[in-house]
């Protein structure tokens, strides 16, 4: 069967071949876990194929097929493209001699490799092309870098290997290979701890070792860890770490191919929990298996990150050798060598380990230091091990890191620096826990240690005179605190606990107070730090779920403040938590609630009892103040003011009333509906006043038409007058979540919501659309609260679940079903996770029997993903807007 004029080959036996042969490597994996072994036999199997295929084309002898990249070395994944490359003889008699009719071979032959199931990337070059490709493209170069020859002429390929060796430069192929890099990570956002990362290609994934290794074979230094183990780059201890921690990847990514039965590599929510009870990973609750897994991910991860950062730091010492950098003495301990510190005896950190928070100091005091050398480095990643529980005792130690934590300047980057090579998890060891640890909980998108640290990092931001724009505020504030030091702690240790049975925040008390107490910190402060890790989510919990207008709810949680210090360390902690969960989370809305909380409190503790910015009286005058009414006008006002009542005034602030009276002083019994629109004083999102005749559907109404033009409303305030009418007032935020201010955006809500409202049609199903896979995989157990609030004239809903397309209209039909009335409403939502709270009235509330059915009524429809109310379409049962009849 040689040449295109014989007999057709007949590929099947070759293509069953080659199917048994990877089903047996896929037996056999499941079997032993070798990794190495997989790559290297999956290569071996395919070398083959391709050997047996290529002599069956009968192609000349002159020419050579080449495997390049990752198969090229011998690393061939289940699913992975097979790289090749056709080396042709330079351009001239004899090569066009050997490429009479070889085009049309070749592409017979391509055909025939993916007819067998040979999944290839080929490209067909002279040994001249490939040299003018390696030298304009790195990525070429490298993948060349690897090539070994399949089949073919040995003189062409080392004529090939003789061009690329030339042409190799180890300055600027380190240079080239150290930009890449740097793109490449900018396109996971600089991100290891990624909630869905790609093992190959996200910081910390293989590539990151691949990366070392081209370099090192680039510079002649050797190309596997044993080989740089012998030239004293690394020790054969850690070349053995290294291995392990490659293994974990290699394993993890070849599972993946597995699992997808495709070249997938990334850890997407569809794979985490099957490929962890794969490992046979068991869950902690109330930890998923997924969780644990990706914490094992995450942890090695971290470790390629460190080998990473030593040795290309190593190499780049050897590559670019600086002689003539100034050294400096700075101790017996230190110098200073060009801008870097440089330990002055390689065994420093393992005679005395407490020289590594020493290091850590000198960083932060001397601004001329820019880092630290790779012998540094590479020092205290082997020394991490040597912080142990008497290092932890040891007082001077316990001194220099409070000091640490005092500096005014490098905290944020040397806490993360002694997190990225073990030092702070191993000095606090409940840290060390939680390190790479997830949060499934759809609105913190870092692990439990990045977030810490990220909220650290935003209280300094708060110190930073360059960002005092940013929150004025929180600056003024934190500038004034007197040992702003506690405020980091308390950061440190706010969600340490995470991932355990129980409070987390009762069981961070006791870590901080443990640690309080091993610092000697002194009872007035320590007491502090304990209290803000105990109560770190009370004040966003108050903002956002209860109503702050509410002179009792403010002294309640002023009460709950004990004096203005603890108020205003809560406050600047409760800030920088939320903006460092995600940047999804934080918005303009939940800063002026956070922000008018703290005022109210601050003037009831400040003695200010009478709340004098919400007394009723004073927001009259106030309003008056905004208004500028002649005696026409202001009977007028008062006229509309006497259909109100104190609930109203103390729901509104004077600006909304003001704006709410120049509006409807003049249309009190409008027989049409009135809306207004105005930008919310936030910068971001839109006020929305809408005035009508009452009607039981009426919030429904409102929240489904704001959910077909993809608004979300964060907050309701419901109104009824005397006279009957509803005046009801929304903020609510475009899709994007930015500040909005379209003329044309305002006369659309204005015109179209007026037009709904004019219709009186059947109420519509809530809007349809796809849960995100976050929340497909993670799923929200929903909850639901029904209890009589302090008045007795209410009652409070309290709402959590996953946040989808027509959640909050699905809510509101099932409340108009019951007949009960909504007076407020706050629509918190976190990410992908909602957490709302409504406040009702109605005759079924004080019937128990008829409050579980609503309870169970509303669990049912959040539980309801838009998917499967579609398949209750499908199949003829009746939809939302055939249930519910408006009254």
């Amino acid at each position: 069967m040689k040449g295109l004029n014989a007999k057709p080959f007949s590929h099947e036996a070759v293509r069953q071949k080659l199917l048994s042969g990877r089903e047996s490597l896929q037996r056999r994996y499941h079997e032993n876990r070798n990794g190495t072994a997989l790559l290297r036999d999956h290569s071996r199997l395919v070398d083959g194929i391709l050997r047996q295929v290529w002599h069956e084309m009968n192609i000349p002898g002159s020419i050579a097929l080449l495997a390049v990249g990752g198969y090229g070395r011998r690393q061939l994944f289940p699913y992975s493209d097979i790289d090749l490359v056709v080396l042709l003889p330079d351009k001239g008699n004899a090569a066009e001699a050997v490429n009479n009719g070889l085009e049309t071979r070749l592409e017979y032959w391509v055909g025939l490799l993916w007819d067998i199931g040979l999944d290839i990337g080929h490209s067909v070059r002279t040994v001249a092309e490939c040299g003018e490709e390696a030298a304009n493209d790195i990525t070429v170069q490298t993948s060349l870098l690897e090539a070994r020859l399949l089949v073919g002429s040995p003189n062409l390929f080392d004529r090939f290997l003789q061009v690329m060796e030339a042409m190799l430069a180890p300055r600027k192929f380190f240079v080239d290979k150290q930009f890449e890099q740097q793109q490449r990570h900018k396109r996971y956002q600089d991100a290891p701890y990624k909630l869905e990362p790609n093992i190959k290609e996200s910081p910390g994934g293989l590539r990151d070792l691949q990366n070392v290794l081209w370099i090192s074979r680039a510079a002649g230094f050797g190309k596997t860890w044993s080989e740089l183990a012998k030239k004293g780059f690394i020790t054969r201890r850690e070349a053995r770490l290294i291995q392990r921690q490659q293994a974990v990847l290699q394993d993890l990514r070849i599972r993946l191919h597995y699992l997808g039965g495709r070249r997938e590599d990334r850890l997407l929510f569809d794979y985490q929990n099957p490929l962890a009870e794969e490992l046979g990973i068991a869950g902690k609750p109330p930890r998923r298996p997924g969780e644990m897994l990706m914490q094992r991910y995450y942890r090695a991860a971290r470790s390629v990150t460190q080998v990473n950062t030593i040795l290309l730091l190593t190499l780049h010492a050897e590559i670019f050798p600086d002689e003539e950098a100034v050294t400096t003495i700075i101790n017996e301990r230190f110098q200073k060598r060009g801008d870097l510190l440089e330990i002055r005896d390689e065994d420093i950190f393992e005679r005395d380990p407490g020289t590594i928070l020493e290091s850590v100091l000198l960083l932060q005091q001397n601004p001329d230091l820019k880092g630290r050398s790779f012998a540094t480095l590479r020092a205290m990643w082997r020394s991490a091990p040597l912080i142990t529980a008497s290092f932890r005792r040891e007082p001077r130690h316990c001194a220099m890191f409070m000091e640490i934590l005092h500096q005014p300047r490098g905290l944020t980057r040397e806490l993360r620096l002694m997190n990225r090579y073990g030092i702070l998890g191993r000095y606090i060891p409940a840290f060390g826990r939680i390190v790479g640890q997830m949060q499934h909980d759809l609105f913190h998108v870092y692990t439990v240690d990045e977030h810490i640290l990220m909220v650290v990092r935003n209280l300094r931001r708060f110190m930073a005179p360059a960002f005092a724009y940013e929150y004025p505020l929180c600056s003024r504030l934190i500038n004034e605190f007197e040992r702003p030091e506690l405020l980091y702690l308390a950061g440190l240790f706010h969600d340490i606990a995470k991932g355990r049975q129980g409070d987390h925040s009762l069981l961070g008390k006791v870590e901080a107070r443990r640690f309080c107490e091993r610092h000697r910190i002194p009872a007035e402060d320590a007491e502090l730090v304990v209290w803000l890790v105990e109560n770190h989510l009370r004040m966003s919990a108050t903002a956002q779920k209860k109503d702050i207008a509410d002179m009792d709810v403010i002294a309640d949680f002023a009460t709950s403040m004990r004096d203005e210090r603890h108020l205003i360390a809560l406050y600047l902690l409760t800030v920088a938590d939320i903006r460092g969960t995600s940047p999804k989370v934080w918005n303009a809305w939940k800063g002026k609630l956070l922000e008018d909380l703290f005022h109210r409190t601050r003037q009831y503790l400040c003695g200010e009892t009478a709340l004098t910015d919400i007394s009723l009286e004073n927001r009259k005058n106030k309003v008056l103040q905004l208004l500028h009414p002649d005696d026409a006008a202001m009977r007028a006002y008062e006229r509309f003011w006497s259909g109100l009542d104190s609930s109203y005034l103390m729901m509104h602030d004077p600006r909304e009333i003001a704006w709410h009276t120049q509006h409807l002083s003049q249309r009190m019994k409008s027989p049409t509906p009135i809306v207004k629109t105005r930008a919310a004083e936030t910068g971001a999102g839109v006020e929305v006043l809408v005035y009508t005749a009452d009607q039981k559907d009426l919030f429904a109404r409102i929240c489904s038409f704001f959910d077909r033009i993809d608004y979300n409303i964060v907050q309701a305030k419901i109104h009824t007058t005397c006279e009957g009418y509803a005046l009801d007032s929304f903020l609510v935020l475009d899709p994007f979540n930015v500040a909005n201010h379209d003329p044309r955006e305002f006369q659309f809500i204005e015109q179209e919501l007026t037009q709904q409202l004019e219709q009186q049609a059947l109420l519509a199903a809530p809007v349809k659309g796809r849960l995100s896979r976050h929340l497909r995989h993670f799923p929200i157990t929903p909850q639901v609260s029904i209890e009589p609030d302090d008045s007795g004239a209410y009652y409070v809903l309290s709402i959590t679940a996953g946040d989808q397309p027509g959640l909050l209209s699905r809510i509101a039909q099932v409340l108009v079903r019951f007949g009960l009335n909504v007076h407020s409403a706050r629509i918190n939502t976190l990410g992908e996770r909602a957490e709302d709270t409504f406040l009702i009235t109605g005759s079924i509330l004080s019937d128990s029997r008829s409050v579980i059915q609503l309870e169970a009524n509303l669990i049912q429809v959040l539980h309801t993903s838009p998917q499967s109310e579609a398949s209750e379409k499908a199949l003829g049962k009746p939809s939302a807007e055939h249930r519910i009849t408006p009254r």
